[in-house]
Formats: structure tokens, C-alpha cells, sequence
């Protein structure tokens, strides 16, 4: 893969978290992608999302598929762990170092062409067992580095750029996710930087499976008249469940809203995430509803984005495994290799 590095100097007085880290140092190469592509408005709110959780670059490790939004996890946070895998297989590779070093964060990155068709069963299974992780999809419905044909998550009756009209049935990513049972499932758009950031963050600091879909235009192919994944059409048609924010537990925040107005959620390390309800009956706890509420305003062409459903007591793969808190990575031969005792055990309870 060829890609141009960014210079290493830069403004001595750029703003930093608390680790004393800058925007700068949680970036990457630069983009090679489509002057306007969605995929960078994505990359620069993980970009703002780390920074603003005050992350340790090398403590994160991002790993990817193939397609023009498996390249992007080079355009961010440069000084991480990367592994860009094959064809839809980057959940597997992911639950694998996953369960040899649970002390990392986890960013897996796709796209609607990787995750929804040869990677579709790779990715029902890493929901469905809980890897902790965040699952992005870039979704723009088509696919971009072979010329722009239609990807499972195009939908039935939007048109290519030369007029074609889609007469498949659509996969919805968001409610395979809901179905499976992964424990915080999200949509957005790749041109709303204020709601995406925030599901980022949270997403960063649940425990367990959070996906989030993102709409992301796709400039080359599919921004154009008839396309029901253009900026145009997104934001015509986008209806925001709630407005978010992330409150982490680090320092003491003090908030001050109109009462009736804010759900908070306390997240399963103690985080809060302030939801500001604009639809009074949503309940981003319940699983059927949200369901049914993404159904209700697919017919009218409606796309909903926001934190559709958060679990309120989620676990892992590790809590499911019961692994040890140590990452199995570190473990020796001694812990390993208990004896012959400990084999005769095991082998006794199973006869």
C-alpha cells in the first residue's frame, strides 16, 4: 500500500488532553481516498473521539478487512496496532488477539461490501458471542474500488449512477445486530460529526459487542439523484432518536438539565451516557422496540440514526469464557501446564 506521512512538526500550541497528547499524534497518514468521501468525516470523529477520552495511542489495536473503507484505518491514530486482514474476515482475526490480549481496545473497521457479503457470517458470530470491541461499518452501499456496483446494503428500487435500479431486498445491518444480540447498537451519518463522535466514545467505553452503522456517502459512485445513501438523501430523510452526549467517570461533571428531558445510562465501567429524549416513547433498553421502531420508519423511508439499544448489564466474550483476568498472551509455562493432576481432573469430569 503506498501512502504519503504526514510531517511530525507541528504548532506548540495546539490543544491537549490530559495525557498532553494533540489531535496530531492520534492521526495517520494522509488519505488517499476521494476528495469528500464520507469514510475521512468518519476517520477524523475517531480521530476527536480518542482525543477526547484521552487515549494511549498504543493501547489501541485497529484491524480491518478489504475495500476502500478497510484502508482508512491507516489515515488514523498512526502510532496504534494495526492488521489489515483479508476479505471479510477481520472479526475473526479480531476475536483471536482479542482472547490472547483483552487489555487493548479494540476498533474493527469494514465496510457494507466486507461485513454484508463475504464477511456476513464473520460478522453475525463476533456479535453474537460478545467480543469486546467497536464494530464500524462504513456504509455506502456500493462497491467503491470496483467501480461502484451495488453492495447487500444498497436498497430495493435506489438507482447506480448510470440508472440501474436495485431489485434486491436490502440487508439492514443494525437489525442483524439488534437480532443477534450484540449489546450496544448505533447508527449515524458520516456528515453529523456532533452525534457520531459521542456513539464513538461511548461505544469506546462499553463493555462488550457495540456496533454502529454509519451512512457514508460514497462521492465517486453513489452521491447522485435516485441514491438512498447520498448526503442529500440522508439528511432529507434522518430521524434522530436522541441527541448524545458521553460523561466519563474520571472527574466529577456536573450537569444541569430540564427535568423529564435526560435518560442517563450508566455504562457497565461506571460511565454515563446522557441521552436527551426527542422521541418520549423510545426506550433505548428495549430490544423488540427498537426493532420495530427502525422497521416502522424504514416504510416511510425514514433513516433512524442515534443509540438505538444499550444493554444495561452486558458482558464479554471473556465473562462468557470465563477466561482469567490476565491476558493469555503473558501466561507461562507454570500457568499453562498445571501437571498431570490437574489433566486426570478434567478428564475424570468428563467420563
Amino acid at each position: 500500500m503506498t501512502y504519503v506521512v504526514k510531517p511530525k512538526f507541528h504548532h506548540p500550541e495546539l490543544p491537549k488532553n490530559k495525557l498532553g497528547y494533540t489531535h496530531r499524534d492520534y492521526e495517520g497518514a494522509v488519505s488517499t481516498l476521494c476528495a469528500g468521501c464520507g469514510h475521512d468525516s468518519i476517520t477524523a470523529s475517531i480521530i476527536e473521539a480518542c482525543f477526547e477520552l484521552s487515549i494511549e495511542p498504543h493501547r489501541v489495536a485497529k484491524i480491518s478487512g478489504i475495500g476502500c473503507s478497510s484502508k482508512t484505518p491507516t489515515y488514523f491514530l498512526g502510532n496504534s496496532h494495526g492488521f489489515n486482514s483479508v476479505h471479510g474476515r477481520m472479526p475473526s482475526v479480531l476475536t483471536g488477539a482479542n482472547l490472547a490480549n483483552r487489555d487493548l481496545i479494540y476498533l474493527g473497521v469494514s465496510g457494507d461490501g466486507d461485513s454484508a457479503s463475504i464477511g456476513f457470517g464473520q460478522f453475525a458470530h463476533c456479535m453474537r458471542r460478545g467480543v469486546n470491541m467497536v464494530y464500524i461499518v462504513e456504509n455506502n452501499g456500493v462497491y467503491g474500488l470496483t467501480k461502484g456496483q451495488f453492495s447487500a446494503t444498497a436498497d430495493r428500487g435506489s438507482k447506480s449512477k448510470r440508472g440501474v435500479v436495485n431489485s434486491d431486498n436490502a440487508i439492514d445491518m443494525v437489525g442483524i445486530a439488534l437480532q443477534i444480540g450484540a449489546s450496544f447498537v448505533a447508527r449515524s451519518f458520516s456528515g453529523d460529526k456532533k452525534q457520531l463522535t459521542p456513539l464513538i466514545k461511548a461505544a469506546i467505553e462499553h463493555q462488550g459487542a457495540a456496533f454502529i452503522d454509519v451512512i457514508s456517502p460514497c462521492v465517486a459512485f453513489n452521491n447522485h439523484a435516485g441514491s438512498t445513501k447520498s448526503f442529500d438523501y440522508v439528511r432529507e430523510h434522518n430521524e434522530a432518536v436522541n441527541f448524545l452526549d458521553v460523561i466519563t467517570g474520571r472527574a466529577p461533571i456536573h450537569v444541569d438539565y430540564a427535568p423529564g428531558t435526560v435518560e442517563m445510562v450508566e455504562q457497565h465501567d461506571g460511565t454515563i451516557l446522557a441521552l436527551r429524549k426527542l422521541n418520549a416513547e423510545y426506550d433505548v433498553h428495549d430490544r423488540q422496540a427498537a426493532m420495530s421502531f427502525l422497521h416502522h420508519h424504514a416504510a416511510k423511508g425514514q433513516i433512524v440514526t442515534g443509540l438505538l439499544y444499550v444493554e444495561q448489564d452486558p458482558q464479554d466474550l471473556h465473562q462468557h469464557l470465563n477466561t482469567v483476568e490476565a491476558p493469555l498472551n503473558t501466561l507461562g509455562e507454570k500457568e499453562l501446564c498445571p501437571g498431570s493432576a490437574a489433566l486426570e481432573k478434567i478428564n475424570a469430569a468428563l467420563r
